[in-house]
This record gives C-alpha cells, structure tokens and sequence, in this order.
C-alpha cells in the first residue's frame, strides 16, 4: 500500500468514526433498525492486507466503538469476526480474471452489484451477530433476525450513499 493511500484510509477511519458517533449513535428506524456505518471502514480495507493487521484494525475500532456504546467487547468481537471471513468473503466473490493487488474494494473499482454482494453478505453476518450477543437468549431469535434484515437494509443503504458521495475521492488514488 502507498504512503498516500494510508494517509486516505486513516482520513477513512475519522470519518466513519465520526459517523457512527456523531450521526448514527442513536439513529433508530421503525423502532428497530439501526445504522452501523462504521463497518464499512473494515469493508473499504485493502484487498492486500494480511489477516493478522486486519483483525487488529477491525478489533481496535470494534473496540473504540464499544467503549461509546457501552456494549461490553460485542463490536470487537463482530469487527473481528468479519475482518477474518471477510478473505473468505472475497474469495467467495472473486471475479473470473481474479483481483489485481492494487484494487480498491468500492463501487467504482468493483462495480455495484459485485460491491453489494459483498457488503450485504458481511454486514448481514455482523448486525445478526451482534444482535444474538446483544440478545443472549434464543427466545428473541425472530426479533434477532427482524432487527438484522432491517438494520443490515439501513447501513447497506448508508454504505452505498457513502461510496457515491466520495465517488471522486475513492476513483482518483
């Protein structure tokens, strides 16, 4: 990864920070649906970053989200859950001619539909996660399930706003 793409991606970092607590920290629709926007930082990372600096990014920032939103090691646990299928993920996904190391992991390197394919597949994998931790009871699992397809729908959408509000800034590095 260049110099100047890791001073992009810590700017990425603050601003999905920032979101998520500034913005998205008591956002709740239809009483049920929240916004985790701060996932697609984890989402956004290099195709090229190694498994073990993967967790520890997605483990520190799940971990800095837990200390705002008082939840006890459940977003670092999730953060790293995701960070470590996310390879699978990706493999999962991989186009015909394969990945160039240099890709970007957004929509206008990857395209829509092959963005949310993935993203869809890992913020599902993370709000149901949580919600069953947050639950911890089985007789909540149709609530567990409800609160992830609509929450996951809501921080899909965000993600997506946001990819084509930086469309400039993530297509010109």
């Amino acid at each position: 990864m260049r110099s100047g793409n890791i001073i992009a991606y810590i700017l990425y970092f603050v601003l999905f920070f920032l979101l998520q607590i500034i913005f998205f920290r008591n956002v709740l629709l239809f009483d049920y649906a929240l916004c985790f926007v701060y996932i697609g930082y984890i989402l956004i990372l290099p195709i090229d970053i190694k498994p073990i600096p993967l967790m520890l990014i997605a483990f520190g920032f799940g971990l800095l989200m837990d200390s705002f939103f008082d939840t006890v090691g459940i977003n670092a646990f999730v953060c790293v859950l995701i960070a470590y299928i996310r390879p699978y993920i990706l493999k999962l996904l991989t186009p015909g001619g394969g990945y160039d190391a240099m890709t970007e992991i957004s929509i206008p390197y990857m395209g829509f539909v092959w963005f949310v394919k993935y993203a869809a597949l890992l913020i599902f994998i993370h709000h149901f996660i949580f919600f069953i931790l947050e639950a911890w009871d089985i007789a909540f699992f149709l609530d567990v399930f409800i609160r992830s397809v609509l929450s996951s729908i809501f921080t899909l959408l965000v993600i997506v706003l946001l990819q084509y509000l930086f469309n400039s800034q993530i297509g010109k590095r």
